[in-house]
């Protein structure tokens, strides 16, 4: 089990994520394009997110989830959109909040936590990096990392779920005909995996590789928005291939 962060840590990191998704669709307004995510608005990414909140809320609580075409319609039809995203924020934590510690409900990574504290973490790393994409709506362009609102401790956390959690699952499909690994290490002393990619798929594991064929290093934070494909604030040793390849199969919908 990952050594992740505090329950109440991740609960607030949801609580501030949402607070950026909302000021900066304030600040920006809701018809500008999300540079991060091709294709969208802020409109659409704040209406994603409200969905995904709700969605996660009835996972929680083991109910029927609801068609994505239904809420996001809902969405649409709200008269106060940034309401309706706090509303459904406020329903998650009070779902996470009112489970019990040994909650028994699915959860669908590897490496994972309790499902309470895995459900938590995995929205808590949703919401951030969509706090970015807002961030980036207002910008223009990818935040840097040190103009982000988050912690290294949190962005070390994330790198973990990323790696430890979703690389090794057969959903995503990461296999190369010539085996590689791809090492990523933080230069501010917060951890280190390695995920050896094959034909027969993808294996991670913490820690540094002595021969691995491409190796990242940067801060927690531009690591863990460089591999979310929010920038690029990494260096890239060795072969750069494996690498893109990564960050083009690793797009999470949830």
């Amino acid at each position: 089990m990952p050594n992740t962060l505090e329950f109440a840590d991740l609960g607030e990191a949801i609580g501030n994520a949402t607070a950026v998704l909302r000021n900066n669709a304030a600040s920006a307004g809701l018809a500008v394009a999300v540079p991060t995510c091709p294709g969208w608005t802020m409109h659409d990414l704040l209406a994603h997110q409200g969905m995904v909140h709700r969605w996660a809320a009835a996972k929680v609580r083991d109910e029927p989830t609801r068609h994505d075409p239904e809420v996001l319609a809902e969405a649409a039809a709200s008269d106060d959109l940034l309401q309706w995203l706090d509303d459904g924020m406020v329903d998650l934590l009070n779902a996470l909040a009112g489970a019990p510690d040994d909650l028994e409900v699915p959860f669908f990574l590897m490496d994972a936590p309790a499902p309470r504290q895995a459900w938590t973490r995995r929205q808590a790393h949703e919401t951030t990096i969509h706090g970015v994409d807002a961030m980036a709506a207002r910008l223009g362009r990818a935040p840097l990392p040190q103009e982000l609102w988050f912690s290294p401790a949190l962005a070390r956390d994330g790198i973990d779920e990323l790696l430890m959690g979703f690389t090794g699952l057969a959903h995503y499909g990461l296999t190369l005909p010539r085996p590689a690994r791809v090492s990523v290490q933080t230069d501010d002393g917060l951890g280190a995996w390695t995920v050896a990619i094959g034909p027969d798929g993808a294996v991670p594991a913490s820690g540094a590789h002595p021969d691995a064929d491409t190796v990242l290093t940067g801060s927690a934070r531009g690591l863990y928005t460089g591999l979310w494909n929010r920038g690029d604030a990494f260096t890239t040793h060795g072969d750069p291939e494996p690498l893109r390849f990564l960050r083009e199969q690793l797009r999470v919908a949830r």
